[in-house]
């Protein structure tokens, strides 16, 4: 009996503690989710859409504030159910579930389908430290993946690498790497780790990490999407949607460091009009201010540029339009520099150029004393905006070449990441600084001129620059073949982040190595660098943003031969090419804008069931249609660097001119592999060949060719031949049509450079393809603006070569094919 009571004694005792350590790990339920503390961690999972959920993690009485510079979505009114079985609170909405362990305080992700998504490896640490004066802490956070999981994303890399695992990698702004924290698996979730200082990206067998420098708490938000264009939405549903670009935005630009005066850039221009190659787009470099003291004035102090409104007056009167460069920084002896310094707004540590002296090496005797601006702070963004506004603006300028946004730190010591700003250290904010210099711009233009589009190029971007108009390049790649491969997965994986205009510097921009002195400018008349730059090209073509720019030589079409020589008529093709594609670029920019779609597109986005096709890094979807194989290796040349006049030591008959330069015969026909993506049917662009997918295929090439194939099912609008993008209505477009499957295209139309898509004056025309009935359907055109084709021709040409011309007038019409 006694033993009977001492046990029901325990029995009761252990019950009571395991009840009292129950409550102790209990939690809260707030309007988004719950909050709970866990072994000295606050926790609190946050809602924002049924798809979207924020964690945010801090010591325990630990008081911060949060302000997210990438996040502009707030919670939507989310329906979710919160329960509790044993140490397991489970969070469910109508598209995602997520495990809290009250004891461990591990989160795990599941689909709807309770399928584990992601999950949280162990507890986060904070390292406490004194930032610059203020207590806070470097923060880690682990997870765990998939062993044979892909993921994409961090941004723009200079690695080679599509596929983001098996690696350590520093993710600070640079140059040529554009970082954004945030990846997407193919399992169809994405991670954004929402902090701005220095962090290091760790994937090995162990574990995948984020470590950031600085953290008042760990923030991330967890997306599901099913696949990859439902991850972007919800991406940009948090950071941020994409106003729509002008159209003459996705023509060709020229541009070059730099146009020494005024009438060598119209100059280009007007040379381009005669020789009638088209082109859109003229970009103007850096020293139109004058010397280095002078940097980034905001103002035509060079004697060389002394009537910039007749400058931009000249270069609309040949209907192209001019963007121009502007800087993060500003020399002292400028008006900018006076103002913002006044008020404390301008950095300590070294940027370029270092020296107010033009010559190189800089002479470090003469330092420059320019800074870098606290683009941080509003009031200094208002500053920078009157002068560029009262400066540069008002004559005409279309667009800005924001350049050194991450911006160029030099001579980088420790305590330069010390240095204060508006919102803390530079350490804490350093990788968000494009992303507020930036926004800036556009907001300000937006403000001050609400009909004009804003278009800003720049070279460096982060976690919801998207939002603001901003084509960010890929920065001063140098000229070779490794170069020119590395982009291809550098753009992809930019673009899968969220962010879908971008572009390269098509040549690379340091060509000097092909010269045969290094700034002669003979590298045109090197079949090494002729080669390099038409494949480069043609890549080019499929980016958001087709520009050619570079130093050390020229990038100008007629410095690259004759009409007629294969050189000069590949590049004059390509570009023609481009032109012909506007009316699907630009219907494609409408789905980028309206359905949260990319102009560049991993494979993984279109052919997830595809292993084979998962990891390649040289291959891409430029819209929904066409698959573009750009050929990145050497194949009439060799790719060792060889100068002008230089001996290469080839082991081959050579043949060179009277000047001694190689003759390489262009005109030869060579071949290349492309893998052909399973689960559908591909076309030849250029023959029509029918191909299965699922294969690997060795194609015959030539010079002025890039393999280009196109989806079955697909509908491609074909525009015009024209000087420029809008020299000529849309009233007479090729309706290409590639049977073998069900297809759908929307033929989008606005004013194509103001704002009043934004209100809803823009027409769509919606076609589609019936493949068992072979039957076209032109549907009823939705929607006006002012100015609008009323009526026109559409020429429906199959890929067979049937062919049938029909008017259309905004009714719904019928066709048997």
């Amino acid at each position: 009996m006694k033993s009977r009571l001492i046990t029901k004694f325990l029995w009761l005792f252990f019950l009571l503690i395991e009840s009292l350590s129950i409550i102790g790990q209990n939690f809260q339920k707030t309007a988004n989710g719950i909050k709970t503390e866990i072994d000295s961690i606050s926790i609190e999972l946050q809602f924002y859409t049924p798809s979207t959920i924020r964690v945010v993690k801090s010591p325990n009485g630990w008081k911060y504030t949060k302000e997210s510079l990438s996040v502009v979505a707030t919670p939507e009114n989310t329906a979710f159910t919160v329960t509790q079985k044993g140490d397991v609170v489970t969070l469910k909405s109508s598209k995602l579930l997520v495990n809290v362990n009250l004891k461990t305080g591990l989160i795990t992700f599941y689909n709807i389908n309770n399928k584990v998504l992601f999950k949280e490896k162990k507890a986060p640490v904070f390292t406490e430290f004194n930032d610059a004066g203020t207590k806070t802490f470097k923060v880690y956070q682990p997870y765990l993946l998939d062993r044979d999981e892909s993921i994409y994303g961090l941004g723009q890399l200079q690695n080679g690498k599509m596929v983001q695992r098996n690696q350590t990698k520093y993710l600070i702004q640079g140059n040529v790497e554009n970082v954004v924290t945030f990846f997407q698996s193919d399992k169809g979730y994405g991670v954004f780790w929402d902090n701005y200082s220095p962090t290091t990206f760790k994937d090995d067998e162990k574990e995948t990490s984020f470590i950031s420098e600085v953290g008042d708490c760990i923030d991330y938000y967890f997306m599901q999407g099913s696949d990859s264009d439902g991850v972007i939405a919800q991406m940009r549903n948090l950071t941020g949607q994409v106003p729509m670009f002008p159209l003459w935005t996705y023509g060709y630009w020229q541009s070059k460091e730099r146009y020494k005066s005024q009438e060598e850039i119209t100059g280009v221009v007007r040379k381009y009009r005669k020789i009638g190659v088209p082109i859109d787009g003229i970009i103007q470099d850096w020293q139109y201010w004058g010397h280095n003291y002078l940097w980034n004035a905001m103002d035509f102090k060079n004697p060389d540029f002394n009537d910039p409104q007749k400058m931009v007056d000249d270069i609309h009167s040949m209907n192209a339009h001019m963007i121009i460069s502007i800087w993060s920084s500003f020399g002292p002896a400028t008006k900018p520099y006076r103002e913002l310094d006044k008020n404390g707004m301008l950095f300590n540590f070294s940027t370029w150029p270092q020296s107010g002296m033009d010559s190189w090496p800089p002479d470090r005797d003469y330092p420059s004393g320019v800074r870098v601006y606290d683009a941080y702070n509003p009031k200094a963004r208002d500053i920078y905006w009157k002068y560029l506004s009262e400066g540069i603006l008002k004559y005409g300028m279309d667009g800005w070449w924001m350049d050194s946004t991450e911006p160029d730190h030099l001579d980088w010591k420790p305590e330069d990441m010390n240095t204060k700003t508006y919102l803390g250290s530079f350490r804490k904010v350093r990788n968000a600084f494009p992303l507020m210099t930036v926004g800036g711009v556009y907001e300000h233009q937006r403000a001050e001129n609400s009909d004009k589009r804003v278009f800003i190029l720049t070279r460096s971007g982060f976690a919801g620059q998207q939002r603001y108009g901003a084509n960010v390049w890929s920065g001063d790649v140098g000229s070779s073949w490794e170069s020119l491969r590395n982009q291809i997965p550098a753009g992809l994986n930019f673009s899968i982040c969220g962010l879908p205009h971008w572009n390269s510097d098509i040549g690379g921009f340091f060509a000097g190595q092909y010269n045969k002195n290094w700034n002669d400018g003979s590298a045109t008349k090197n079949p090494l660098f002729q080669e390099l730059y038409v494949r480069w090209l043609q890549f080019g073509a499929f980016n958001p943003m087709m520009r050619s720019h570079g130093t050390d030589t020229p990038r100008e079409i007629y410095h690259f031969g004759e009409k007629g020589e294969p050189i000069y008529d590949a590049i004059e093709k390509i570009i023609n090419l481009r032109y012909s594609l506007l009316p699907y670029i630009y219907s494609t920019s409408w789905e980028v804008t309206n359905k949260q779609s990319s102009f560049m597109r991993a494979l993984v986005m279109d052919f997830p069931k595809d292993k084979n096709a998962l990891n390649l890094n040289d291959e891409f979807m430029f819209g929904k249609a066409f698959l573009v194989a750009p050929i990145v290796n050497a194949q009439y040349t060799t790719e060792k660097v060889v100068k002008v006049n230089e001996e290469d030591g080839w082991n081959r008959t050579e043949s060179r001119d009277a000047d001694g330069n190689l003759i390489v015969n262009f005109k030869e026909k060579k071949a290349t592999d492309v893998y052909l993506p399973a689960g559908t049917v591909w076309y030849d662009f250029w023959t029509n060949q029918k191909y299965n997918g699922g294969q690997q295929i060795t194609l015959e090439t030539t010079i002025d060719m890039i393999p280009l194939f196109v989806k079955a099912g697909s509908i491609i609008p074909l525009g015009p031949k024209v000087q420029y993008a809008t020299e000529k209505k849309w009233d007479n477009l090729q309706l290409r049509v590639y049977t073998g499957a069900n297809g759908s295209f929307i033929l989008y139309e606005d004013e194509f450079d103001n704002y009043n898509y934004e209100k809803g004056e823009y027409t769509e025309i919606p076609v589609t393809w019936n493949d068992s009935a072979h039957k076209l359907t032109i549907g009823e055109r939705k929607g006006s603006y002012k100015g609008m084709l009323s009526n026109r021709k559409f020429t429906v040409i199959l890929q067979d070569g049937t062919k049938k011309e029909v008017e259309y007038n905004g009714n719904k019409l019928e066709l048997k094919l």
